[in-house]
């Protein structure tokens, strides 16, 4: 009989490299159940989350198009912790509704480890036990903000606000069973050792 799949958690702050990791695991065999991407389809047009925001935020926060408007609720979010609190309330159910789903496809397909990328894993506290390892991508603040301004053309301070409503980097590091320091490392030398660590998760 094959060893159980391995549950890996990955996670690591914006701008940390996280998305290049996860897809050097897909491409060594894991299965990828990506929280942020399901909270996305849940908030597009159509999607699951759509009738219960409108009805808690009001029509104002729905697009012409029926999705989530994103940067007006990410606005009002930032401003007010009670509203982020229920948005919270109504998407993070219906996440992990939609991730045990994907994990049982994962098992029906015979996939030896899956991997769920999970942006606030360690705020969150409730993943914690459902996984066998986390796995941390780690780099220095700086480095955050240098790669986010370049590569989502926000300002500093607005990048610096969504660094600080975020777990820290001691707090993600005490979390972590494994951690990569993607500080300073070429695409190649990074894809090297996510392929390594990729060989202890079986696969």
């Amino acid at each position: 009989m094959s060893p159980p799949a391995q549950r890996i958690g990955l996670t690591g702050g914006i701008g940390s490299g996280k998305s290049t990791v996860a897809r050097v695991l897909v491409s060594c065999g894991a299965a990828l159940i990506d929280a942020d991407a399901i909270s996305r389809q849940l908030t597009a047009p159509g999607g699951a989350a759509i009738p219960e925001l409108a009805k808690q935020f009001g029509p104002q926060f729905i697009t012409a198009e029926g999705a989530m408007d994103r940067d007006r609720m990410r606005q009002l979010a930032f401003s007010d912790p009670a509203i982020k609190g229920q948005l919270e309330a109504i998407i993070h159910p219906l996440v992990s509704l939609e991730s045990t789903r994907q994990a049982g496809a994962a098992l029906q397909a015979g996939r030896a480890c899956m991997v769920f990328d999970i942006p606030l894993l360690v705020e969150s506290g409730r993943w914690r036990q459902q996984l066998d390892r986390v796995l941390v991508v780690d780099c220095t603040e700086e480095t955050q903000i240098a790669r986010v301004m370049a590569r989502n053309a926000l300002p500093r301070e607005m990048v610096v606000k969504i660094i600080a409503g975020q777990a820290s980097r001691a707090q993600r590091l005490a979390a972590a069973d494994a951690c990569i320091c993607n500080e300073g490392l070429s695409l190649q030398a990074l894809e090297r050792q996510v392929r390594e660590l990729a060989r202890s998760f079986g696969l």
